[in-house]
């Protein structure tokens, strides 16, 4: 008999726990976790929007990157070829200069050749003079003579 009073008892006692506990004690416990499910659930949708972003970033940093490259390329092959041009043209500045200055040598040269013919005809019309001096023995006026010494002076 006791055991089956304290079965009862016991019987009660328990459902009286249990009726306790769906009424105050699980619906607290029940939306904590609910909360905690929410928070967590939230997190990893953060996080997966967070690496979705960062692989888009990523991946915005390489077209960047790469545009960089890119651009930095061209802008290095147009410095090659500027500083190209710029070396051509002071080829030709210098071969221009050069030309001129040849020129220039030339002319000069020229003049000196003149003016050494010049000299010469004058010298040899002069020692023309003086050897048919000596042939014919007796002096020749070189103011009397001009004509003939100028035709002979063109002559050589």
């Amino acid at each position: 008999m006791n055991i089956n009073f304290t079965l009862i008892a016991q019987a009660i006692a328990f459902a009286v726990l249990i009726w306790f506990t769906v009424k105050f004690v699980w619906p607290p416990l029940l939306s904590a976790i609910e909360t905690r499910q929410k928070e967590i659930a939230d997190g990893l949708a953060a996080a997966s929007e967070g690496r979705n972003a960062l692989e888009v970033a990523a991946k915005k940093s390489e077209i960047t990157l790469n545009e960089a490259k890119q651009k930095a390329s061209e802008i290095i092959g147009q410095a090659e070829k500027r500083g190209s041009q710029i070396v051509e043209d002071a080829k030709g500045v210098a071969k221009a200069e050069g030309d001129r200055i040849i020129a220039g040598a030339k002319a000069e040269i020229e003049q000196e050749i003149n003016r050494a013919k010049e000299g010469l005809r004058s010298q040899v019309s002069s020692l023309a003079v003086a050897g048919a001096e000596k042939i014919l023995r007796k002096e020749i006026n070189a103011s009397a003579h001009s004509d003939m010494l100028a035709k002979l002076a063109a002559e050589l």
